[in-house]
């Protein structure tokens, strides 16, 4: 049985079963229920326990390995270029539209406790929001200590350190650079194969993390993961649409030629929900269906698919927002802004196991104020509108080899 089938059938085994409780009233269920919330908790903090370290792992192997693009002359260096450009304008146009469509929903919905902790992080970071200072918040992106910096889950500054600690690797002696690119790169092998036994374990997290969820909250739970998916699904539908007039202006592709020549590997992505499996359409529509040199098709495609998550701003930012108004804890410019901002680079880094970027968000998570136990029902909930980031991240693959063979 497929992973995202396991996933979805554990959510709405969750999902009945805490709403026929709930509608029972029975106080014995209830507490029974209560019994199998520490096995989520669990779940989610072995979710927890990898990001660090893979982060870190991943981050630097990317970075220090990009360096060698220079070897290949312009085309590598063109095309970091316009992955960051296209992250970059993506996540300048979901932070203003996804609070828009979280407005309509209505004040009153799920909202649970927060988790022990969380409440008085979301109201550390609100009393902070009100009070940080522009100068305060830039001195704050530099770490004076990395390792409290981690420990703290203060993301940006993480990042940072670590792109730069990535910058001075690459530009060390061969053998140091060796050594510690070849360290990294097995401490992040190690890592995903944690990961990955991690994720294995999702239908049996998400069942135990959901289904006192749903005995507390009810019906509303499962008409809020109705609007998620649909504003999730609604937005990644914007995007895509918002590439094809980006490939008329800047590659001057009139839109009816992209459409048809996009739309093959993005019924594959639609259908498998796999970047990679779409790889060998793309190939072919990019060469035959937009007559793009070979070379660039050749060297673009295999790394954007592989590498390149441009649907990252729009389901991190749409989760983040979800989970916000789910557990009644609210996100303003400042919080959204750090969403943006480490999605433009983490999603380089993104693990290559199912759900793997909703992983990576879990330390931003904690540095906005929001309960990790978020991340467990965005994963549990993540099967369907996965397909339409797919397509999405397709589509943004394609655009990305027209606008790097723009100038070859």
């Amino acid at each position: 049985m497929k992973e995202s089938t396991r996933v979805l059938i554990a959510l709405g085994a969750a999902v009945a079963g805490g709403t026929a409780i709930s509608l029972s009233g029975s106080a014995p269920l209830l507490n029974a229920v209560d019994v199998i919330a520490p096995i989520g908790s669990l779940w989610v903090n072995a979710i927890r326990m990898t990001v660090i370290p893979l982060v870190v792992s991943l981050l630097i192997t990317g970075v220090a390995s990009a360096t060698d693009v220079k070897s290949i002359g312009r085309l590598g260096g063109r095309t970091l270029m316009v992955f960051i450009l296209l992250l970059a304008g993506v996540a300048a146009v979901v932070v203003p539209l996804a609070p828009s469509l979280f407005a309509l929903l209505p004040a009153g919905g799920a909202k649970p406790a927060l988790p022990a902790g969380a409440a008085e992080a979301a109201g550390q970071i609100a009393s902070s929001g009100t009070t940080q200072t522009f100068g305060a918040w830039l001195t704050s992106l530099i770490p004076s200590n990395p390792i409290a910096a981690a420990a703290n889950g203060q993301m940006v500054s993480l990042i940072i350190f670590t792109i730069l600690l990535a910058l001075a690797i690459a530009r060390s002696s061969p053998a140091a650079r060796t050594a510690l690119v070849g360290f990294f790169q097995a401490l992040g092998d190690a890592m995903l194969i944690l990961v990955r036994w991690v994720v294995l374990a999702a239908p049996i997290g998400i069942f135990a993390l959901v289904l006192p969820l749903a005995a507390r909250a009810g019906a509303s739970l499962a008409g809020a993961i109705g609007f998620y998916i649909v504003a999730y699904m609604a937005v990644c539908l914007v995007v895509t649409l918002l590439l094809y007039p980006v490939v008329r202006v800047f590659a001057g592709i009139p839109i009816a030629k992209f459409a048809r020549a996009a739309l093959p590997s993005q019924l594959i992505a639609f259908s498998s929900s796999s970047s990679v499996a779409s790889l060998p359409a793309l190939v072919e529509s990019a060469e035959r269906g937009l007559g793009l040199p070979n070379s660039v098709a050749g060297f673009v495609l295999p790394l954007s698919v592989s590498a390149f998550k441009l649907a990252a701003p729009v389901s991190w930012t749409v989760g983040a927002l979800f989970i916000g108004w789910f557990y009644g804890v609210p996100l303003h410019a400042q919080q959204l802004a750090t969403v943006a901002f480490a999605a433009v680079f983490l999603a380089f880094a993104a693990p290559g196991v199912p759900r793997g970027a909703f992983i990576m968000l879990t330390p931003l998570f904690l540095a906005i104020g929001l309960p990790a136990e978020g991340i467990g029902i965005l994963i549990a909930v993540d099967a369907i509108p996965d397909t339409f980031a797919t397509v999405l991240n397709v589509t943004g693959d394609l655009v990305a080899a027209v606008l790097v063979a723009k100038d070859n």
